[in-house]
């Protein structure tokens, strides 16, 4: 597969041909989860965060390091247990005897792709240790800010909260993921596949053996041609209307933060991009409403004992919000 340049990456046609690149290099490894790549592909290009969660086996460190090798990023893997400090994950200042000062040793938070591998198995004053790397792409050190590589891209996995030994993330962090998907099991075929190439090759082709795709240059080039995808005024109004709905919902104790109605927006743009559009229609949006909202809210405690599951409110919003009618794209 041949490198793409990161030259020539403004046109929609060559964002979408890129983009279908990089998936097609993902699902080699990562068979029958075209929706799961192509979301995460969408959340670096929106220059987000990602979480995954399912249950151990399924994929979800293998999609990260297949993502950071089609881009030749630097990744790395860290991998949370109870134990994990936070200096663990951001670095420490250590005395040099010799110069008769502190020097600064990065964790391995300074990469392009940090893969936080069951993070929610590290305690929550640890889990709060990627605030400040996530939202602002730097990290503090006894007063000293060390600015993180960039592009920058915090990929958390963790099982399911009914695990034993897994501590909830706290709403401050889950709002700094842009998305959450699921992995889930593969299909008959896809296993079936996936049970063909580990006999041929032992087990399976393994994420780093990758050919890599476009070079790291064309993240930012990417990145900017997405940002300048036409969103209508009157869509922008849909994705305030849709917040506003979940901020009054009954079902609801807290609904979507101003973060998460950018985030809406800003990966929908991605998303049309990577059809070959220029401008959001309201399809970009609703498929995206679930994966970019469901994380950030909380039932209610009324809701919570009544069993109401989060997917029913947020489907239940998308049929009570209007969908704006008429031209989408610009002009």
């Amino acid at each position: 597969m041949a490198r793409q340049p990161a030259a020539q990456t403004s046109t929609p046609a060559t964002f979408a041909s890129i983009f279908e690149s990089i998936v097609a290099n993902v699902s080699t490894v990562i068979h029958g989860k075209d929706e799961p790549i192509r979301l995460a592909l969408v959340c670096l290009l929106t220059e987000g965060h990602l979480l995954l969660e399912d249950v151990p086996g399924v994929g979800k460190t293998t999609l990260a390091k297949a993502l950071a090798r089609s881009f030749d990023l630097e990744c790395r893997r860290i991998q949370f247990t109870p134990d994990l400090l936070p200096s663990d994950v951001t670095g420490v200042s250590v005395y040099d005897r010799g110069t008769g000062s502190f020097s600064f040793r990065p964790g391995p938070v300074f990469a392009n792709v940090v893969i936080g591998d069951e993070i929610n198995r590290a305690s929550p004053k640890t889990q709060s240790a990627l605030l400040e790397a996530m939202q602002e792409r730097q990290v503090t050190i006894d007063a000293t800010t060390h600015p993180l590589p960039a592009p920058f891209l915090v990929i958390g996995t963790q099982n399911p909260i009914e695990h034993e030994g897994t501590y909830p993330l706290p709403e401050s962090q889950l709002d700094r993921f842009l998305l959450r998907i699921r992995m889930g099991y593969p299909d008959r075929q896809a296993e079936l596949t996936m049970l063909e190439a580990s006999g041929v090759t032992g087990d399976g082709r393994d994420a780093e053996s990758l050919p890599v795709v476009a070079d790291a240059r064309t993240v930012p080039a990417l990145v900017e041609a997405a940002r300048r995808v036409h969103t209508a005024p009157a869509l922008r109004g849909y994705v305030v209307d849709l917040a506003t709905a979940t901020r009054s919902h009954p079902a609801l104790g807290l609904g979507m933060s101003p973060r998460s109605t950018l985030a809406l927006q800003g990966a929908a743009r991605t998303l049309a991009a990577s059809s070959g559009r220029d401008y959001v229609i309201p399809d970009d949006i609703k498929v995206l409403f679930g994966p970019v909202v469901e994380h950030r809210l909380v039932l209610s405690p009324e809701a919570v004992v009544s069993g109401v599951e989060l997917r029913e409110v947020l489907s239940d919003i998308l049929r009570s919000v209007p969908v704006p009618s008429g031209r989408s794209g610009p002009g």
